[in-house]
């Protein structure tokens, strides 16, 4: 399901992005932000829907990544401040700085999911005041804390009778709530199960026309004063210096479906790349061992012969024994990646792809170029 899902929704979403480098009407540019609005709430609810079921069939593993609370917020402000600010809401944060100061060890990315769901929430059903995104310390152990983050409100509040029901997938505090102000219900469930699962608990206080106080508590490791957080992702470099490097380098495309194979081609294009195409995972073979590729992309699932198969026989070859293969994959989960890393590839490229997400992965595998590149 999650192939069949992202893989056209990539197309969509990319066909879209190459249409607004393009058009300077700018009534037509406002129809395709809007295209690209709501296209990226689709695949909100499309991952909220797998995380769920993945969830509920209890195959879903966190990470165990070392990372710095003053980092987690930093994102999650950089994607809820602009939200707040269009309504005139204070955002607030309220993070002292022994809190500020610790090296943890946990899924920061699921964390900030569900700071994201709150505070997300916090500013839909808010009309005027402020949203506050609090920490503290519940217990501090020498190799373990337990961390207490709340998201407060001044908006509209629930019902006592209607808090009962807000953390069950697919509903809301009523009916009417999701005709004025939208949204599928999926969030607070998952949040609900992303807490348990790293041992916590998660509740709300609220009345009605008062706001509401939502929060949840969670484990996490600690690690010893001053090691060394690793950062959650590499930001994407986009000066003319990394320009310069991807500027006439030729690589291999493999993919199938014929709508991704423009969007991509053309953005691949539009970063300097020079780009050969397979139809399947044979024909990547076939291209590979007529040229000398220094990066090859490759798509999962093709009829022929897969991604996963396409890496194996190239990497019997003594040319490709060492050469960045990187998957693109609709399937976003952990087991998907872990199957691509197995089989050979040297990283993965979640579907839809992000163009920002792809040049990142570029850079961080293209050498450069030298007197041998084609």
């Amino acid at each position: 399901m999650s192939h069949e899902l992202r893989t056209p929704l990539n197309g969509i979403m990319g066909m879209n992005e190459l249409a607004l480098r393009r058009v300077t009407d700018e009534k037509v540019r406002s129809q395709l932000g809007k295209i690209h609005q709501a296209s990226h709430h689709l695949l909100t609810i499309i991952n909220d829907i797998l995380d769920l079921s993945k969830i509920e069939a209890e195959q879903f593993a966190l990470e165990n990544i070392d990372f710095r609370i003053n980092e987690l917020l930093r994102k999650l402000t950089s994607l809820i401040a602009t939200r707040a600010s269009e309504k005139g809401l204070q955002l607030r944060i309220e993070l002292p700085p022994e809190i500020s100061a610790l090296s943890l060890r946990g899924d920061p990315s699921r964390l900030v999911q569900i700071l994201l769901n709150l505070a997300g929430n916090a500013v839909k059903f808010t009309e005027s005041g402020s949203v506050t995104i609090r920490m503290r310390l519940v217990e501090d152990h020498a190799d373990r804390v337990v961390l207490r983050c709340e998201v407060q409100d001044t908006g509209i509040g629930i019902s006592e009778d209607d808090q009962a029901r807000l953390f069950r997938a697919f509903e809301q505090a009523d009916g009417s709530t999701t005709r004025k102000y939208g949204g599928t219900g999926l969030g607070l469930a998952i949040s609900k199960r992303l807490t348990e699962m790293m041992g916590g608990a998660i509740g709300v206080v609220s009345q009605p026309g008062n706001g509401s106080t939502f929060w949840f508590a969670v484990t996490l490791a600690k690690l010893a004063p001053g090691a060394p957080a690793v950062p959650a992702a590499p930001a994407a470099v986009q000066d003319e210096a990394d320009a310069a490097r991807l500027s006439g380098i030729r690589i291999l495309l493999a993919e199938d479906d014929p709508i991704n194979q423009e969007v991509l081609s053309e953005l691949l294009a539009g970063m300097g790349l020079l780009v050969d195409l397979a139809g399947d995972g044979a024909q990547a073979v076939a291209k590979a061992e007529s040229a000398r590729y220094p990066l090859i992309l490759l798509d999962v699932q093709m009829p022929q012969m897969t991604g996963l198969e396409a890496t194996r026989a190239l990497r019997q070859i003594p040319a490709y024994a060492d050469t960045p293969i990187i998957a693109l994959t609709a399937n976003a989960f952990d087991e998907d990646r872990k199957a691509c890393l197995e089989a050979g590839m040297s990283d993965h490229i979640g579907k839809p792809v992000a163009p920002e997400v792809l040049r990142s992965v570029l850079l961080k595998w293209l050498p450069g170029k030298t007197t041998g590149d084609l």
